[in-house]
Order: C-alpha cells, then sequence, then structure tokens
C-alpha cells in the first residue's frame, strides 16, 4: 500500500451521517431536507418469513435520490442489494419504510420508473426485432405509431444501434443485446432509471464501452439513475456518489462523493490519483462490511 492511500491529498467526503430511526441510531444515506427529491427511501426495512424462520434482509436504508442524479449501490455479496431494488421499483413489498417518488409512495411499479435488469437475455423477446423490442412497453401504453417510431429511432441512436433495427436479438453480441435493454428503457421515457447489475455478463472491453454509454445517456437525458453494481471501480467511474451497503442485514455503512470531473474516460480517470483514492477508500469498506465489521455497533460505541 503507497503513503497516498494511507493519507490521501483530498480526504474522501462521506455524505452519511448518524441519525435516530425506528431500529435505533445508525448510519444513514444523504438526504435532502429543503427540496423534495425525485427519489426517496426512508427506513425500509425487508425481512423474508420462511419455513425455517424469520431473515431480516435490509435492516434499516435510507437516503435521497435527487433530480438528474447518477448515484451507484456497491456492497459485499448478500448484502441485498437486488431486494432493495425490487422495493424500490415497486416490485417487492417493503416489511416497513416507504418509498417515494415526486412524494408519492410507491406501491406498484411507478410509470415515470424503467429497470433494466442483469440478465438481459430473459428480458428480450427472441421472436421480436430489435426495434420491435424497444416498441413494446410504448404499444402496451397506447402511444400512437409515428411517436412510437421516433421514440425508437431515437432511442437506438442515443446506444449506438441504429444500424441494426430488424435484427433479432440473437443474432447480436451479449453486449449489443444489453444496448438494446437500455434503449427500451431510455425510450420509455422514464425520469428515474433503475439498473441491477447490467453488465456483469458482459466481457470487460465491452463492459467499459457500456459504462461510457451509461454516462453518455445520463448527460444527454438528465434522468435520475440509481446503478447497482457489485464492481467497484464501476461504482467509483460510473457514480457522482457511491452508497455503500453494510452486510446482511443491511444499513448505509457510507455515502461517498465522487469527486471525480463529470468529464470521465475509462484510460485518464481510471489512472487518476484521485481515482484511485477513492477506489481504496470504497474498497477498505467493502472489506470492512465482509468481515462483519457493523455500522450501529461503531455507533454505539463512539
Amino acid at each position: 500500500m503507497t503513503s497516498e492511500h494511507k493519507h490521501p491529498t483530498n480526504p474522501v467526503v462521506s455524505q452519511s451521517r448518524v441519525d435516530e430511526t425506528p431500529d435505533g441510531r445508525i448510519p444513514v444515506g444523504k438526504t435532502i431536507p429543503d427540496e423534495q427529491p425525485m427519489l426517496s427511501v426512508q427506513n425500509l426495512k425487508k425481512i423474508y418469513h420462511t419455513d425455517a424462520g424469520d431473515m431480516e434482509a435490509i435492516r434499516n436504508v435510507t437516503f435521497d435520490l435527487p433530480k438528474g442524479q447518477l448515484a451507484c449501490l456497491v456492497g459485499p455479496s448478500g448484502s441485498g442489494k437486488t431486494t432493495l431494488l425490487k422495493c424500490i421499483a415497486g416490485l417487492m413489498e417493503p416489511t416497513a419504510g416507504e418509498v417515494t417518488l415526486h412524494g408519492q409512495q410507491v406501491t406498484g411499479p411507478p410509470k415515470s420508473m424503467a429497470v433494466v435488469f442483469q440478465e438481459y437475455g430473459r428480458s428480450l423477446f427472441p421472436w421480436l426485432r430489435v426495434a420491435e423490442n424497444v416498441e413494446l412497453p410504448l404499444k402496451n401504453q397506447g402511444m400512437d405509431k409515428s411517436k412510437r417510431h421516433h421514440l425508437v429511432e431515437e432511442a437506438l441512436d442515443a446506444v449506438g444501434l441504429s444500424h441494426v433495427p430488424k435484427s433479432y436479438p440473437w443474432q447480436l453480441s451479449g453486449g449489443m443485446q444489453q444496448r438494446v435493454a437500455i434503449a427500451r428503457a431510455v425510450a420509455y421515457q422514464p425520469e428515474v432509471l433503475l439498473m441491477d447489475e447490467p453488465f456483469a455478463a458482459v466481457d470487460a472491453q465491452t463492459r467499459a464501452d457500456l459504462e461510457d454509454l451509461v454516462r453518455g445517456v445520463w448527460q444527454k437525458l438528465g434522468v435520475s439513475i440509481l446503478f447497482v453494481t457489485h464492481d467497484i471501480d464501476e461504482s467509483v467511474y460510473l457514480g457522482e456518489r457511491v452508497i455503500i451497503l453494510s452486510s446482511s442485514p443491511t444499513i448505509v455503512q457510507e455515502d461517498v462523493l465522487v469527486d471525480l470531473p463529470d468529464e470521465r474516460d475509462q484510460l485518464e480517470t481510471r489512472s487518476s490519483q484521485r481515482f484511485s483514492e477513492l477506489r481504496h477508500h470504497v474498497y477498505e469498506q467493502i472489506q470492512l462490511a465482509k468481515k462483519g465489521f457493523r455500522p450501529e455497533d461503531a455507533v454505539a460505541h463512539s
């Protein structure tokens, strides 16, 4: 370990704070008290009831996502990242707490929210052409044909697939299939885009291209993105902040500001000292979580 890692030139900025919650004094993510956030997660808890007894997957998670922000959610394996995302998306009912979008409680999948899943191959219909796959949610909305075609063309152009609208998904590479899934979400014109480890199944080169694609789409459209990943480097490269989850039962371990330049490059950004400092800090926190560190215990003894 180098000295610059031990003593960063600029200390890493934590945006989390300790708060009183129904589960005691615990760290929570950054919230926005003076303005209404786009998306708000408040005291969210999820307990699975099984034959073997209750399993507390998520103890208490709180954070806000402002309009137009790209935030990454990272944590050790089994920390409930996908469970949390499903609760936020309205696909799973939390045991306690709430999720609000524009101040309205989420009780089912909101119309202004789209989700891109990891298993892109299973989310695309192999018998539909690329453009038809992208068009499907718009068709289900009852949108008129001319507007549908315009949005599909825009979305395919945004993800670099304007040359393959008539191809079938099975004729495309894995990376191109994931672009189709992203295009479908973009065409839907969501205000919030949730992405659940969408690049886990592609190779490293394709992954880098898709990371830049997501940042490009985000900058162009101004959509709020919550991006779930297990890849620490990816979380730092993509996000404006990294929300680090503890081991299960999950709480927010830390909410880190990513103070990298808005314009990022796979070579220059990843080789910069600040990227290295941020990556080291997030990695250190994940290792603590994997070893059983409990943030609430640290609070109790502080």
